[in-house]
């Protein structure tokens, strides 16, 4: 589904973010991507959104070279991949439907389509009874529950999350992790970056650890080991 293939990134001189990095992802995989602050995950995640070009090697997905795309077919590349970041994101004039809805307006569908997608995902993150809420009348879980609801909305392929549980309780981090394993569950890939070890461990899914740039470990089934 997602290949980097021999990528390296170099802001300066004295600085490489990753070097010769190779790294894959299945359909229906959960990867935690763990690494000490400044390891490299943001800038890989970055690649992968073609946020940023690599100073060489090339991102794939699926068979598409990502960097190769022109700015009209980026849209299209990032509606396959829902994003989920630590400070969730979410407009503070809108209500949580308005905040989901207003990704499905923005890649096109219709109204029908985002009455009847938006009340499902908000049922799927827990939060129907807090549809007509404004973020600041929400706690920090069910903000980033609302931020999950808008990156699942457009049934995207792959799920990105960026440090998710980075401002959230115990409480709310296992409630926002069981939620990303839900989704993950029912097909839809997930890549999870993240310094929490208790979360890795609990997984017990595939763990990829980038230290100074490089992937120094791979393990299916893995642990959190820094």
């Amino acid at each position: 589904m997602v290949y980097f293939e021999k990528v390296t990134k170099i802001y300066s001189p004295t600085s490489t973010a990753l070097e010769d990095v190779n790294f894959s992802i299945e359909p229906q995989e959960f990867i935690s991507l763990v690494g000490q602050s400044g390891s490299g995950k943001t800038t890989l995640l970055k690649l992968l959104l073609a946020e940023e070009k690599p100073t060489s090697g090339k991102v794939f997905f699926e068979s598409q070279d990502v960097h190769s795309l022109s700015k009209s077919e980026l849209p299209h590349l990032r509606r396959r991949i829902g994003c989920v970041f630590q400070e969730f994101r979410l407009l503070p004039s809108k209500t949580a439907y308005e905040n989901i809805a207003f990704a499905m307006e923005a890649a096109g569908k219709t109204d029908e389509d985002i009455n009847e997608n938006v009340s499902q995902v908000l049922e799927v993150v827990g939060l129907s009874d807090k549809s007509w809420h404004f973020p600041h009348e929400l706690s920090g879980g069910e903000k980033q529950r609302v931020a999950i609801a808008r990156a699942i909305v457009n049934q995207p392929d792959l799920i990105i999350a960026d440090e998710p549980t980075g401002n959230l309780d115990p409480l709310n981090t296992r409630e926002v992790i069981e939620i990303l394993k839900k989704i993950n569950e029912i097909g839809t890939t997930v890549l999870m970056a993240t310094h929490n070890k208790d979360v890795v461990n609990s997984l017990g899914k595939r763990v990829v650890t980038i230290e100074k740039g490089k992937i120094i470990r791979d393990d299916k089934g893995g642990r959190y080991v820094i």
